[in-house]
């Protein structure tokens, strides 16, 4: 969160954060599997997932699902469920499950997989903005729809208390005993990348040079997501400039492919000490280790002034609580809505306490 921001709230009521996933591919109509696109109001995806489950007697693991969505917003997405029995598709049409409503169902030759997804859609109301720092905000907003923002790992990525990829560097190392769930050792080892390469976006952005390549950076092209070396600084540069290209971090792994020169020196010396005594190559099977921009390109962004009411409160009142503005902005996979939002507003979630933190790799 950047400082002297002028702050904002969200998630106050669900409709205030509503997200719509993108799917990679549409279902064929045919195969032994069923795709159920519905919407959740005030649910974890994982918790929708084990309702599916028990209601279907099917197990929660032969569930297919392309990503986690938030608990405390109004969000649709897809999941598949095995459908070698033909009395499935009915069954589902007469489901009934608190807080999800079915919108859609249609069969796949394939089980749904996690980062199976194009990215999201997202319509999000903040609240309790400061009047006088509006022309900030849209301003902040303007240069986030051409410059893009630091592409960090939210809060989301991190657990309840913060601490997960501690924990997962604790048992990586020996200090602890590792989790029986194999899910649950997937996501401790996806927070323990997150942080990382966040410390390397971290000092990168103190530097400027987020968005500015460093000879032997591995830059990602924008239009085809291909990856190469940098070795004409001042041409990179300029593409970089005009959008074309951009640096990339580690999503450290035993496969992860590694910088070179000035970038590499750069990155030993910050992930090298949060990794050691953690065996990558043991740890294969949870990540093989792949490159994420460092700058996150935001599409479609917008916003609208709305009312700033929750509750009706009286014309007095609405005045103390400030202005309130609609953003709407589409995200690739494995990109977080607040970390778009930070770089607008000292954002307060309204809903944080109630959130479920779970969340699995969705780059790979």
């Amino acid at each position: 969160m950047i400082q002297g921001l002028p702050r904002g709230t969200i998630k106050q009521r669900p409709e205030d954060f509503v997200v719509d996933e993108i799917p990679a591919y549409e279902p064929s109509g045919e195969g032994t599997h069923l795709y159920i696109h519905f919407r959740k109001t005030n649910v974890t995806t994982d918790d929708a997932v084990r309702a599916f489950a028990r209601a279907l007697r099917v197990e929660r693991r032969d569930i297919g699902v392309a990503g986690l969505k938030d608990k405390v917003g109004i969000t649709t997405q897809w999941i598949s469920i095995p459908a070698s029995d033909p009395s499935l598709d009915e069954r589902v049409r007469t489901l009934a499950i608190d807080g999800v409503e079915i919108l859609e169902q249609r069969r796949h030759a394939n089980k749904l997989k996690t980062g199976h997804l194009k990215g999201n859609r997202f319509t999000i109301v903040v609240r309790e903005i400061d009047s006088s720092r509006l022309g900030d905000v849209v301003n902040a907003l303007e240069r986030i729809r051409t410059e893009g923002v630091p592409n960090a790992f939210g809060v989301q990525r991190f657990g309840r208390e913060g601490d997960t990829h501690e924990r997962a560097r604790a048992w990586l190392t020996g200090k602890e005993r590792a989790p029986g769930d194999p899910r649950l050792r997937r996501f401790h080892f996806s927070a323990l990348q997150s942080a990382i390469f966040n410390a390397v976006l971290e000092h990168r952005v103190a530097e400027g040079t987020w968005n500015v390549p460093l000879l032997g950076d591995l830059l990602k092209k924008e239009d085809t997501g291909g990856i190469f070396v940098c070795t004409d600084v001042q041409l990179d540069r300029e593409r970089a400039a005009r959008g074309e290209v951009c640096p990339t971090g580690p999503i450290v792994g035993d496969r992860m492919r590694q910088p070179e020169a000035e970038a590499f020196e750069l990155e030993q010396r910050i992930v090298a000490p949060l990794i050691e005594g953690v065996d990558l190559r043991r740890a294969r099977s949870l990540g093989e280790g792949t490159r994420r921009p460092l700058r996150l390109r935001v599409a479609e962004l917008s916003n609208t002034r709305v009312d700033s009411s929750v509750d009706e409160p009286a014309p007095s009142e609405q005045q103390a609580k400030g202005c309130a503005i609609s953003v709407r902005f589409v995200l690739p996979k494995g990109a977080y809505a607040t970390t778009v939002l930070s770089n607008a507003f000292a954002i307060v979630d309204a809903g944080r306490e109630e959130r479920q933190l779970a969340t699995l790799i969705e780059e790979e």
